[in-house]
């Protein structure tokens, strides 16, 4: 849906881009991270048109970007980090405006307004104007106005600025059900919250795609995290030998004692090796009931700190 070839930017002996490229596959949201200065607005301006590039391709939906840019803006809904508001203009007036630059049929109108109200949840706030609202409701009627149109790519930069933690789950939930008819490309500073959304991420560092890949694949790569976490009832001893046998398997360790008669085991494997079948297999042909199995919870900071050169891997 997004394809991004070979960009690069320069400003004057600046170069802000280097040779990036990346795709965002239809129905995807894909976290795009990099620290202060590292590329991000850049990149997403040259996506939705507000800057030409030096050199290489932006495709949205197969359209370019510079060579036809009417059409692809066509197909992205935007929300800035500073969401563009007339604060002078209602909630439901700023809406209405926008239905007309994104050429909404006039039968429609209504019925765009009252539904991307709805999406954004600002629905009590559509009378008063903008001037009087909080930073979170603004930040939600920039959000709105994204999903003017019914656009086929969100670009959304931090989308929860200025919310506060339940707005965030509330943004949250919807990114996630917008996915489902809309193609995301998320910004953000708060690594939980693009863990939480994100099916891929991409990180990019002066200028230069430094990482991408799911998070979970980001953290075995990189992290190298291959470790389990089992509870089973049963013998601890026994337990403990017969997890220690299974192929693959190049650690095994009691990490405590929490419920009467389970045990709680650390599994380290190797490399590119799932032995989550082998373990239920075992515990149930011993008939030893596997009360919890879970990966180690993966540390989205440590991966961005460890690509970005910011920090070492914790080991």
């Amino acid at each position: 849906m997004i394809e991004v070839k070979n960009l690069t930017k320069r400003y004057g002996d600046h170069l802000a881009l280097d040779d990036i490229s990346f795709t965002v596959e239809d129905g995807e949201i894909v976290g795009f991270l990099g620290p202060n200065g590292a590329g991000k607005s850049t990149t997403m301006n040259i996506i939705t048109g507000y800057l030409s590039s030096t050199e290489g391709q932006v495709l949205v939906d197969g359209v370019d970007v510079l060579e036809e840019p009417l059409k692809a803006k066509a197909k992205i809904g935007y929300l800035p980090e500073i969401p563009p508001l007339y604060v002078d203009m209602t909630v439901e007036e700023y809406l209405a405006f926008d239905c007309d630059l994104k050429h909404v049929p006039a039968a429609k109108k209504q019925e765009t307004i009252d539904q991307v109200s709805k999406l954004a949840r600002v629905q009590d706030v559509k009378g008063r104007l903008i001037r009087n609202l909080s930073k979170g409701y603004r930040q939600r009627v920039g959000l709105a106005q994204a999903l003017v149109g019914n656009p086929e790519v969100l670009i959304l930069d931090e989308p929860t600025v200025g919310l506060d933690p339940k707005q965030i789950i509330e943004v949250r939930d919807l990114i996630k059900s917008l996915s489902r008819k809309h193609t995301i490309l998320l910004s953000s500073h708060i690594l939980q919250e693009v863990q939480a959304v994100c099916d891929k991420l991409v990180i990019i560092n002066h200028g230069r795609i430094v990482a991408i890949d799911t998070p979970d694949a980001l953290s075995r790569n990189i992290l190298q995290i291959n470790k389990l976490e089992l509870r089973v009832k049963g013998p601890k001893n026994d337990v403990l030998s017969g997890i220690k046998q299974i192929e693959g398997v190049k650690l095994a360790e009691i990490l405590r004692i929490r419920e009467e008669g389970t045990v709680d085991i650390n599994v380290e494997t190797e490399e590119d090796v799932d032995v989550r079948e082998a373990i239920f297999a075992f515990c149930s042909d011993n008939n030893y009931p596997l009360l919890m199995m879970k990966t180690e919870e993966i540390n989205l900071e440590d991966i961005f700190l460890q690509v970005t050169g910011e920090r070492e891997v914790r080991r």
